[in-house]
């Protein structure tokens, strides 16, 4: 193990992933540290309005400029990403227009249907929230593909401690939902500009792709029409698949809640938090480097196959740890750390262990599936996966009246299909080119 970790450490690739996942351990920990005088400073009812808000950019923001910012990356020509750029930005001011208009003519009556009215006074802030976090991703997918890792870990750092550091000062002062709101706002503004005016002063990489018009492939006219028909699989097929993987996240807390209690609720809310930890600090790192790195290989025309299960072994070998001590101990952890009454959330987590571990799997699989052209195969994957764990959920509940087995067939139904995409790609990838 010794040997391995020290062969390891000196691939660039770990460099990078050990880059990005510092800075989003680094914001992370500013938000917890800040957590206990800004929940102090503005009370439940402020932060339950700023967490209605949230989540209805949550939803939208992700598919604000139909997923084509996702495509950045791929292009071999920097020329193209660039129309990939433009054209991304004209799509997220069409999509907030619309929703600002949408807003304006009948806004009552969707925030009513919603459930949504008491967040009614700031509702003309939820289209520039989805304008702003759409340009946010354009920014950092620019930064992906240019592997400005660590402009990229900074901007993240950088905008944790000024959301956390305003939403703190004001908040002495006037400790309102609207602050709350309007600095998270803020925070996709200041995060759009330090990247962009980080990226703008350093210099391409040595080998980075070529910056001229080079070889334009046969009929390729560089136009905006031209670019969006080549990529046109993110808008018919990524972006529907990230606006359902969007809606599905909320869907196990409603249903316990529903079946079960608000007290289930609770506990997997709770344990589903600390088992995303890895893949946030690890798992979406990896995504985040190995992206890039696996679209410059197809473009290459180098094989696709072996670096995706190379790094999926990695990954296996890795992160199995901390996923096992959570199998195993699971319950007696968290009745330690968080108290007695939140055995039952171990409970949970010891079963949905199983299922995070496949999911932290899968980010070298699921960064590769745009390269390869999986994009109409990943939506049916997730029309599908949606539907089975709905499923394992409603036998739970009618066939066993129990919510602990609802937990175990929902967590195997996520072990069994992130097998499947994990396998399916990386046998797909043998195909490539």
């Amino acid at each position: 193990m010794k040997l391995f970790l020290q062969k390891i450490g000196k691939r660039q690739f770990v460099r990078d992933v050990a880059t990005v996942a510092t800075g989003t351990a680094v914001a992370q920990f500013l938000g917890v540290a800040f957590s206990p005088l800004i929940t102090r400073l503005y009370g439940p009812e402020a932060f339950g309005l700023f967490g209605m808000f949230m989540a209805l950019v949550s939803i939208l923001a992700p598919v604000a400029a139909l997923s084509y910012p996702i495509a950045i990356v791929l292009p071999e020509r920097d020329e193209d990403a660039k129309m990939l750029i433009r054209l991304s930005v004209y799509i997220s001011l069409g999509i907030a227009s619309v929703a600002g208009l949408a807003l304006l003519a009948g806004g009552s009556w969707m925030l009513d249907l919603l459930d949504a009215r008491a967040i009614a006074a700031f509702k003309f802030l939820i289209p520039l929230n989805i304008l702003f976090a759409a340009w946010m991703q354009i920014a950092q997918q620019w930064v992906v593909r240019k592997k400005q890792f660590k402009t990229s870990a900074k901007a993240a750092v950088a905008q944790a401690a000024l959301e956390n550091g305003a939403k703190t000062g004001i908040g002495f002062y006037h400790p309102l939902s609207a602050v709350l709101i309007i600095v998270s706002t803020l925070g996709y503004v200041f995060h759009v500009a330090f990247l962009y005016f980080s990226q703008t002063k350093q210099q391409n990489p040595p080998g980075d792709r070529n910056t001229s018009e080079g070889n334009k492939p046969a009929g390729e006219k560089g136009t905006l029409k031209s670019i969006a028909k080549s990529y046109r699989d993110f808008p018919l097929f990524r972006a529907p698949q990230v606006f359902i993987n969007s809606i599905s996240q909320g869907l196990p807390v409603l249903m316990l809640a529903a079946f079960f209690g608000p007290a289930a609720a609770g506990f997997y809310a709770l344990g589903n938090k600390i088992l995303k930890m890895p893949s946030v600090l690890i798992g979406n790192s990896v995504h985040t480097v190995f992206y890039p790195k696996i679209a410059e290989t197809a473009n290459k025309g180098q094989n696709l196959c072996k670096p995706i299960l190379r790094t999926t072994l990695y990954m296996a070998i890795t992160g199995i740890w901390p996923f096992a001590i959570v199998l195993v101990f699971g319950p007696w952890l968290f009745g330690f750390i968080f108290g007695s009454e939140w055995i039952q959330a171990g409970e949970y987590a010891r079963w949905i262990s199983l299922w995070a571990f496949f999911a932290f799997l899968n980010r070298p699989s699921v960064a590769s599936i745009p390269v390869i052209g999986l994009q109409k195969f990943f939506l049916g994957y997730e029309i599908i996966s949606v539907c089975l764990r709905v499923a394992a959920l409603l036998a739970g509940f009618y066939l066993f009246q129990d919510d602990v087995m609802a937990i175990l067939l929902f967590s195997l139904t996520g072990v069994a299909m992130n097998m499947f995409l994990i396998i399916s790609t990386i046998y797909k990838s043998r195909y490539h080119g």
